[in-house]
């Protein structure tokens, strides 16, 4: 019997990085981010390992304009464009200039996506707060689009917050939002508003959102984008002697109930929808 799956797919280099695929009952595909440059062929192939001929990409989305959640993405538009058949793209990104003033250091990457936006316009659908996209049986809505006011954490704070439900169960997908984008997300929607059985843990684990909204999400089974070192906040000097704060979030959601942890440190990994736990 055929099943809806979600995969999280690793990080082909030592980076951390953000990719999700979406597939259907019926083999219709959705992506979240894709990742580096260093992870475009991995996907590519993943993509086809899962289809029936070319991959069909029902709606990708593109969470925020960091390098780990668009490269991927773009080189497929530079140098694999008819390899993959996109029906939409789904975004919402500052533009140039708040960027530019905000987090100049990060600029490089909107500017690549605007030099290439020609390329794929048409596909393109700026989202909305509230917008719901249906790709058969899973229905993504946006709960969260960028707020110019967030001018701290700028780039992580624009993500988009998406919710996906498949038969009755929640998955919510936080991105990179950092803490003031959090507060103003449980704010607008509460408790029950967030609540979700599966969450993407927010910024690969560490100085995402605040444990105030992890309790609210009381999520069963947290997703972690997040490479080896990272999980054990080891720059090099041994286990948990950096200054990520991976480890007391991982302490956080064992405190708050998680009873799974699917972590890319370990590779690739499939989960049936709607999960059991």
């Amino acid at each position: 019997m055929a099943e809806t799956t979600l995969y999280q797919l690793a990080s082909q280099g030592p980076q951390q990085m953000m990719s999700y695929i979406l597939r259907t009952k019926s083999g219709k595909l959705a992506v979240i981010d894709g990742g580096n440059h260093l992870d475009t062929d991995y996907l590519l192939e993943f993509l086809h390992s899962i289809s029936q001929g070319k991959p069909v990409v029902e709606a990708w989305f593109l969470t925020h304009a960091h390098s780990d959640h668009v490269d991927a993405f773009l080189d497929i538009q530079r140098e694999h464009a008819g390899e993959v058949d996109i029906r939409h793209v789904y975004y919402r990104f500052p533009d140039e200039g708040f960027i530019a003033a905000y987090e100049p250091g990060d600029v490089h990457t909107i500017r690549e996506w605007n030099d290439l936006l020609p390329r794929f316009e048409r596909l393109c659908v700026p989202v909305e707060e509230g917008q719901r996209i249906q790709v058969e049986e899973l229905l993504f809505e946006v709960l969260y689009i960028p707020d110019p006011a967030f001018t701290t954490n700028a780039i992580n704070n624009s993500s988009i917050v998406l919710r996906l439900t498949v038969d009755g169960q929640r998955v919510l997908f936080l991105s990179d939002l950092g803490v003031e984008a959090g507060e103003k997300l449980l704010a607008s929607y509460g408790p029950e508003g967030v609540r979700a059985t599966i969450c993407q843990m927010a910024h690969h684990g560490q100085a995402g959102v605040a444990k105030t909204l992890y309790a609210a999400i009381a999520p069963k089974i947290c997703l972690w984008c997040t490479p080896l070192w990272l999980w054990d906040n080891d720059a090099g000097q041994g286990y948990n002697t950096h200054t990520w704060q991976t480890v007391i979030v991982r302490g956080w959601m064992e405190e708050l109930g998680a009873q799974r942890h699917i972590v890319a440190k370990d590779g690739t990994q499939s989960l049936t929808l709607p999960a059991v736990f």
